[in-house]
């Protein structure tokens, strides 16, 4: 079993509120669980307006795979447009290999 994770820091400027942070971050996270196989949560600065902390995993059994997946998610993030992407985080998991 092959696990990628993502840990993903955006910066939101020119918020209002913890209401408009709030709006931007779930959009995001429903956007992506509707066009990826991935489990997603913000994950920290909850109470931050002008940051937000975005964690994704994915499983599979190639690597190659999920690699990509990855890739393509990352992509899909980067051109948003309504915030700047910061660091990102990025792991894969190698499980249960013999």
């Amino acid at each position: 079993m092959v696990v990628g994770t993502l840990i993903v820091h955006i910066h939101l400027h020119g918020l209002g509120s913890l209401k408009d942070k709030r709006r931007i971050v779930k959009s995001l996270i429903g956007r992506l669980q509707s066009r990826f196989n991935f489990s997603i949560s913000e994950v920290n600065a909850l109470d931050n307006k002008a940051v937000g902390i975005i964690g994704l995993a994915t499983a599979s059994n190639d690597g190659v795979f999920v690699e990509k997946q990855l890739d393509i998610v990352i992509q899909f993030i980067q051109g948003d447009g309504r915030f700047y992407v910061g660091r990102i985080d990025r792991e894969i998991f190698f499980c249960g290999e013999d």
